[in-house]
């Protein structure tokens, strides 16, 4: 497992009966981006590639 899972693990136990829209998680990542700027690239990268899911064409 690696270190990152575990965030992702205690999301998933604390929160993983919600449902939220996308409108609200991009939200969310806004405000952690307003106060942990050092995070907005990874931030951008993923909600790049959230965003692309369904592109056939893109394979990254």
């Amino acid at each position: 497992m690696y270190f990152t899972d575990r965030g992702i693990e205690e999301l998933e136990n604390r929160r993983g009966e919600e449902e939220v829209t996308l409108g609200w998680l991009a939200d969310q990542l806004r405000t952690f981006v307003d106060l942990n700027p050092d995070f907005e690239v990874p931030v951008e990268r993923l909600a790049t590639w959230l965003a692309r899911l369904d592109d056939e064409d893109d394979d990254a």
